[in-house]
């Protein structure tokens, strides 16, 4: 096995066996995912502004590493109908919402707008749209639990109505049969 055929596989110890065969070319050098034009002089020496061409805004977001020929800028196109759902979502009584999927949307909104500030190259179009996500999951997720108290606890106007109808049962019970009223007072089982 020759020194350029085991750096091409990755094989350092291969290589570091036979140092007088390797030269700069096949030296093993650790890849970045992402390298920023600025690091790179062939990056600037190929982009239109360092040939000194007028570039349009159009140009500038097609050829972005952000822009629509990469992923970073279709995620959060895509994602934008999660914000949508649950923004409809608004219009729909708070029993029939789900708490656990709101949640969730809620969480993953805050986390991945963390980890947008976070990734290279950073994406305010993602951060942006995991921002309202986590809005909307908050504000569906507040409205389901405060739902939830409702029911448990009512208001204060609700238990007065209900402490009402509960003495007057108990009223007309003793005005049509007193003697069962004395007697079970008396007499309690």
């Amino acid at each position: 096995m020759s020194a350029p055929f085991a750096a091409r596989l990755g094989f350092r110890a291969a290589n570091r066996a036979a140092p007088s065969l390797r030269n700069n070319a096949t030296r093993f050098t650790q890849r970045r995912a992402y390298q920023a034009p600025a690091e790179n002089p062939a990056n600037i020496e190929a982009s239109p502004a360092a040939k000194g061409e007028p570039t349009s805004a159009f140009g500038r977001l097609w050829n972005s590493p952000v822009g629509p020929k990469t992923v970073h800028f279709w995620a959060p196109i895509m994602k934008w109908g999660l914000v949508l759902a649950g923004a409809a979502d608004f219009a729909r009584p708070a029993e029939q919402l789900s708490l656990s999927q709101n949640t969730a949307l809620m969480a993953t909104g805050l986390i991945w707008t963390r980890w947008c500030f976070v990734i290279k190259p950073r994406n305010l179009f993602l951060a942006s749209v995991n921002f309202l996500l986590f809005c909307v999951g908050a504000t569906q997720s507040t409205r389901v639990l405060r739902y939830q108290a409702s029911l448990e606890h009512n208001s204060v106007e609700e238990e007065l109505k209900q402490a009402g109808k509960e003495e007057e049962r108990d009223l007309k019970k003793v005005v049509q049969d007193p003697e069962s009223v004395v007697k079970s007072v008396t007499n309690p089982k």
